[in-house]
């Protein structure tokens, strides 16, 4: 489910900027998108500040540890005003991790919590309703976030299209390691058996995605079990440690989703920190205030 309707964030940007310590380091799709060939997208001529690039097939990359929730849906916010205005001239992706929250989407999903607010209270886990799709889900240390803000319009990339890549790019990640992860009918995402292992719920506003994919991959799984996940009864969670022979490390499956993200939607990443954002929203603040 995909909603336009806007929300607004209060969190202070360059606050939630320079709180988040910066990483140091650096089964197929469906019809519309068919035989894993990359989606096309849109070449552009333009250039900015160092960041644009002259081929809209290059997109700008930010790495982060681990970031409070409200923070990372600020940043996002903030992304797509520039991107709109054309500050942002490029399509990035944000990937990181959550401190412990549960989100509900547009369908909601209170009902489908199994513990009392008490019990929520004494874990310290808040629940945070947003605009992305979907219904209540969790999220939490060792799950892979990757947020694309893209400019869908530009791009021609139908939503549904859009929606399956992000899929096939975890389908990917998860087979690297020898994981047999699947679609499933049920519910968008990805499946081992009859266990969902990665999650997408996204908004697009004015042609303009956001939020994105979810992928455990060393994630506690006790806290789903709190919850009927994405509102669906009866279904396990998995992570990828789990359905693995061996061993690896967060790091290694950030650098293999990367990868992936660059096949499916044949583009190259361009690399970049929070700092360089700054220079862009001086310049959309400064749009705004004339």
């Amino acid at each position: 489910m995909v909603s336009s309707q806007l929300s607004v964030v209060s969190s202070p940007l360059y606050v939630a900027i320079r709180s988040i310590r910066i990483m140091t380091t650096n089964k197929q799709i469906e019809s519309s998108v068919s035989n894993r060939h990359p989606l096309p997208t849109k070449n552009s001529m333009i250039t900015d500040n160092g960041l644009q690039t002259t081929d809209s097939r290059r997109w700008l990359n930010i790495d982060f540890e681990r970031v409070d929730y409200r923070q990372a849906w600020a940043l996002q916010e903030k992304l797509i005003l520039a991107r709109r205005d054309g500050t942002l001239q490029n399509d990035i992706v944000l990937i990181l991790e959550h401190d412990p929250v549960f989100t509900l989407g547009r369908r909601g999903g209170r009902d489908c919590m199994l513990v009392s607010d008490a019990f929520l209270a004494k874990a310290g886990i808040p629940i945070i309703q947003v605009e992305r799709g979907g219904n209540i889900t969790y999220h939490g240390p060792g799950q892979l976030i990757a947020y694309p803000i893209v400019d869908l319009q530009t791009a021609k990339i139908k939503v549904v299209d859009f929606v399956s890549a992000l899929e096939e790019v975890m389908l990917r990640t998860a087979e690297n390691w020898g994981i047999a992860a699947e679609r499933n009918d049920a519910n968008r995402g990805i499946w081992v058996g009859p266990k969902k292992m990665g999650s997408i719920g996204i908004a697009v506003r004015r042609g303009i995605s956001f939020h994105g994919l979810a992928l455990n991959v060393q994630t506690d799984l006790t806290p789903f079990s709190w919850i009927q996940p994405c509102g669906l009864q009866d279904v396990g969670m998995t992570n990828m440690q789990q359905e693995c022979t061996h061993t690896f490390s967060m790091h290694q499956v950030r650098k293999i989703l990367k990868e992936q993200f660059e096949v499916v939607f044949g583009i190259t990443f361009n690399q970049k920190t929070p700092a360089d954002l700054e220079p862009i929203f001086e310049k959309l603040a400064f749009n705004s205030s004339v």
